[in-house]
């Protein structure tokens, strides 16, 4: 019982904590930071932050498969975050939210081959409801729900960031069964810090002109996001050390509604009660997915 109340407690933070960044970062880049920029400062703070706690981690003990998975995972994290990011910039929040919705299909196919989590019938039928209500939500875009929708950028970039951060889930698992969920969330910062740089040297991002943004106001939100991204991760971890990825991340699309909700609050997105019954429906099929998997 008290497992089954962490997990709770865990997701619904998680929940929570991963919109409402995303409303911090769509304002950063809104008031003319990079999106890049963004990301790459965002991992930089949360890494100062556990510098702190550097003397108290024993780095010697680590095996390699910790540092191979956490490169890795810093790599497709900086990435996919990078495009999430970009794609908050212009994109509505109630859209790109639900889109991650897919994310859970992702992670399955390559939990499969790396982490050897096999899904069950009850699991799959749960992911083919989660797509049917993302049908819904992505059917109020100008494009509707046809082949055109994949010419609009923000959803490239909102796909692409799915699809590396779902890899990333993967390699975050492994990072956590070498190590711990703490230790996991240490190298998730360092290393996406790391090629989060890297990419902004690569895309001759100009450091100088982004440091003009950074206003009283701009730092507060820097700091609020990078509360939420940390709590986001922890959180994250923590649920990965006790389930299996994909079912894991499709749990975590409880978290669409509220994207929704934040959408519609801090934006004025339209088509709310559409995307809401959309949304609900894809919770649904997340609740489904884990009371069948547990049984």
């Amino acid at each position: 019982m008290a497992e089954i109340i962490f997990i709770i407690l865990a997701v619904s933070i998680r929940v929570i904590a991963n919109p409402l960044g995303n409303v911090f970062q769509k304002q950063l880049t809104q008031a003319g930071s990079h999106p890049f920029w963004v990301n790459f400062l965002t991992y930089l703070l949360l890494t100062l932050a556990c510098c702190l706690s550097l003397p108290f981690i024993e780095i010697r003990t680590l095996n390699k498969g910790f540092w191979i998975y956490s490169i890795l995972g810093g790599i497709f994290g900086a990435m996919g975050n990078g495009l999430l990011v970009k794609a908050l910039h212009k994109g509505d929040l109630s859209i790109l939210g639900p889109i991650n919705s897919y994310k859970a299909i992702v992670a399955l196919i390559f939990g499969v081959f790396l982490l050897g989590e096999t899904p069950n019938i009850w699991g799959i039928i749960g992911i083919g409801i989660i797509i049917y209500g993302s049908y819904m939500v992505l059917d109020t875009t100008e494009e509707r729900f046809t082949p055109a929708l994949l010419k609009n950028k923000e959803i490239q970039f909102r796909i692409g960031a799915m699809i590396l951060t779902a890899i990333e889930a993967v390699f975050v698992k492994r990072v956590i069964i070498s190590s711990s969920p703490t230790l996991a969330f240490y190298s998730w910062c360092a290393f996406g810090a790391i090629f989060s740089f890297i990419i902004l040297v690569v895309f001759q991002i100009r450091i100088k002109e982004n440091l003009q943004h950074l206003t009283r106001n701009t730092l507060y939100k820097l700091l609020f996001l990078g509360g939420c991204i940390a709590t986001m991760q922890l959180s994250t971890n923590f649920v990965f050390e006790r389930m299996d990825v994909s079912y894991a991340l499709s749990l975590f699309q409880l978290s669409i509604i509220v994207s929704v909700f934040l959408g519609y609050r801090f934006f004025r997105e339209k088509d709310i009660r559409k995307k809401i019954i959309g949304s609900t429906i894809m919770i649904v099929g997340s609740v489904m997915i884990i009371l069948l998997k547990a049984n």
